[in-house]
């Protein structure tokens, strides 16, 4: 009796490990496989970023002549306000 628990146990261990072995396989398949589109999703990063490195500078620019615009609004504003002020209120029609 004892022979047959012995044989069963080192059976069982025997399965177990072919499960572990099994499931582990499969784990590192998936990991490879993440690993290689974790490496695509870099590479196109680096594309985007090295596509992108001009807008940087034209973004400067241009904000620079926006507050110029800007400016130059807010100075139109204050004489369209001081003509609208000077102007006469009575309007005949």
């Amino acid at each position: 009796m004892t022979a047959l628990l012995v044989t069963l146990t080192v059976v069982e261990i025997v399965v177990v490990l072919i499960v572990l072995v099994y499931y582990l396989a499969r784990i590192a398949g998936s990991l490879r496989r993440t690993s290689v589109l974790l490496g695509k999703v870099a590479f196109g990063v680096r594309a985007i970023e090295t596509q992108c490195s001009v807008i940087g500078p034209s973004v400067l620019t241009v904000n620079e002549q926006l507050g110029g615009i800007a400016g130059a609004l807010a100075d139109l504003t204050q004489l369209a306000d001081a003509a609208a002020a000077a102007a006469p209120t009575d309007r005949q029609h």
